[in-house]
């Protein structure tokens, strides 16, 4: 009788501690995609950007912020090719935009609910559609605001190891803002935030998650250089870090597997809260004249709980079809 009343609560124990590991997931924003200039629209007229990203992890902290026995295995990659309107209509005195980032290709899933995956199966992910967009140009500031829903688009299957997408939609709004600290403008401090609100997903026998709203903030400060007496070409340069956090709980259920085998039907609220902080550097190259910039990131986590520790670069450009078209004053 001993036997039988204690097993099943041994197990319990054990699949309980092994929770981070099974079920966690980050949110659908990945973060460092903001950073210097993150509250500066582009110029009326359309704007193309590629951005590519790449994180690189091979550890996972628990909960207090420690790595768990073994290694984590994972090394995604995603191409973003971002399209902006920009309009000359004004609402509330800002400007109205438009965005959509299609297609967007990665070899895993963003929402890194799997660990040990290698990357080898690239598709499209998730679309991201900002349908709104409010942008201020003031003396010593930009700002903008948005509401933007990203589409479930991506390959997902409860379960499989080979997915590129999350499996539900997720509403996100978000806010950037750029102060100018010195009166040419050569100095600024920027800070960019995502709140995101998840639908809900469908997992592995018969159990439906939704995962806990998260927030995140990406921020820097950066200062441009001349590279030539008339202004044509500038390189800026600075510090920039993010931070994400789960800021409510998960609803509804998840199944989790034991070592014997057997499977349990878990309430997904029993999952712990994951943050992850990082810090790093910017570069920017930028023409004005030419409507053009290059950029490139490297941000270090320093921190996280109940979830994954490692490094995110970001590399691309921009360039804008100005709209009424600009006359260069610089030759």
């Amino acid at each position: 009788m001993g036997f039988r009343f204690w097993s099943p609560m041994i197990l319990w124990a054990v699949m309980v501690c092994a929770l981070p590991l099974a079920a966690q997931q980050k949110g659908q924003y990945v973060p460092g995609q903001f950073g210097l200039n993150a509250g500066i629209l582009p110029s009326p007229g359309f704007t193309y950007q590629n951005m590519e990203i790449n994180y690189d992890t091979s550890t996972f902290n628990d909960t207090k912020g420690n790595a768990v026995p073994g290694k984590a295995n994972l090394n995604i990659w995603v191409v973003e090719n971002w399209l902006i309107y920009v309009t000359n209509a004004k609402f509330l005195g800002g400007k109205l935009a438009f965005a959509i980032i299609v297609p967007t290709i990665a070899n895993g899933s963003l929402t890194l609910e799997q660990l040990n995956v290698s990357g080898t199966t690239w598709g499209l992910a998730d679309t991201w559609v900002q349908p709104f967009t409010l942008g201020w140009h003031l003396k010593r500031a930009d700002i903008e605001v948005g509401d933007a829903w990203v589409t479930p688009t991506g390959r997902y299957s409860p379960g499989a190891r080979n997915n590129i997408g999350s499996g539900y939609f997720g509403n996100h709004v978000i806010m950037g803002a750029t102060v100018y600290l010195t009166k040419n403008k050569g100095t600024s401090a920027s800070i960019f935030t995502d709140w995101e609100v998840h639908g809900q997903k469908q997992g592995t026998n018969g159990t439906y998650k939704t995962p806990g709203q998260a927030f995140t903030d990406e921020w820097g400060v950066g200062q441009i250089l001349p590279l030539s007496k008339n202004l044509s070409k500038l390189l800026q340069v600075g510090v920039i870090g993010y931070d994400q956090w789960q800021i409510t709980n998960n609803g509804g259920t998840f199944a989790l597997t034991g070592p014997l085998g057997n499977t349990l039907i878990l309430p997904a609220n029993t999952l712990p809260y994951y943050s992850v902080h990082a810090v790093g550097g910017q570069a920017n190259y930028i023409m004005p004249a030419r409507n053009l910039a290059l950029f490139f990131k490297y941000e270090h986590e320093y921190s996280s709980y109940s979830a994954t520790l490692g490094n995110t670069i970001v590399f691309g450009g921009s360039w804008t079809l100005r709209i009424p078209e600009h006359t260069p004053t610089n030759k």
